[in-house]
Formats: C-alpha cells, structure tokens, sequence
C-alpha cells in the first residue's frame, strides 16, 4: 500500500496480485486503501470455481485472472467467466494466449490476454498455428479446427525424457 502511495502520481492502472489469491481479506484491504484508479487484478492461480467464489465474495478485486491450463479446461473456464460475469468484473487471461485466443472472442468482459514472450516462445517452438502479434492484437485463424493447434511432435522430440531415466 505503501507503494502504490508513493507511485501514485506515476498513473499505475493494474496491481497484479499484491498479496496472494489466498487471502482475499488482505486483498480487499490492498483494494480499498489505495489511489482510485488503481485496480486490484487476482486469480491466476485459481483451480477450482469455489476458489474463484472465495476470492470474489470478499470484493477483494477489480478484475478477475484466471487460466484455461489451470481452473479445470475451456469448461472450467468459461464458469469463472460467468461468475465474473455475475459480478460485472471484467476478466483478464493468464499467459497461454494459443488456448485463450479463442475463448477470448466469446468473453464479454474480457480486459485482455496476457502475452509473456517465455511462454509464447515454447507455444510457437511446440505449435504450429500459435499466435503471433500483429499491430497489438493476436487474433484466431478460422480456417483451422478447434484451437488451431498442431503439436509439433519432430521438434519436440529433442526434449523427450523416457520413464527409465526418472526413476
């Protein structure tokens, strides 16, 4: 809280988890002790409805994160959108933009798509059809099924580890 005091004349718009998903009461303390105009973003690490519940029903966030790899699927998924939803908060997608791309045009309140180069990176090296940005914006091809995916099974090949050196 401190922080965000001493940067608030910086327009600082997102604080991304400044305490853990874990504790929403620390959050709605976070969120209703600094500088209007400063959202509180938290849920990455959500994994089940119930905890996206939890974190909601303390009013300890502005705008809800949540992750397909994560909070159970594109069904899982699209529930946390709809408690979102319920709550007219938007929501933000955690990394993985080749799985959320598609998600990300049927969300109403969608904020955004984060985009971290690491992961996109192992996206594009072990996908093809992976998103790639264009003028700020990665968006689906419609001419290829489902996600649009294609795992790149020969160039994954190098990081192959057999059972037998695990155990």
């Amino acid at each position: 809280m401190r922080f965000a005091a001493l940067t608030e004349d910086l327009d600082i718009r997102w604080f991304e988890e400044p305490v853990s998903s874990d504790d929403p009461a620390g959050l709605h303390t976070v969120r209703s002790q600094t500088p209007a105009g400063l959202e509180v973003a938290a849920g990455e690490y959500i994994f089940t409805l119930d905890d996206g519940r939890h974190l909601l029903s303390h009013g300890a966030i502005d705008v809800l994160q949540a992750d397909v790899t994560r909070c159970g699927g594109i069904t899982g998924f699209l529930k946390v959108v709809a408690l979102a939803e319920a709550r007219h908060l938007d929501i933000s997608a955690h990394c993985a933009p080749a799985m959320h791309r598609h998600l990300a045009c049927g969300i109403p309140r969608l904020r955004h798509v984060e985009w971290f180069h690491d992961h996109v990176r192992i996206e594009q090296m072990l996908f093809d059809g992976a998103p790639v940005v264009r003028d700020g914006n990665i968006t689906p091809d419609f001419t290829r099924l489902g996600h649009g995916l294609c795992f790149k099974a020969r160039d994954a090949a190098r990081f192959h580890v057999s059972g037998e050196a695990l155990t």
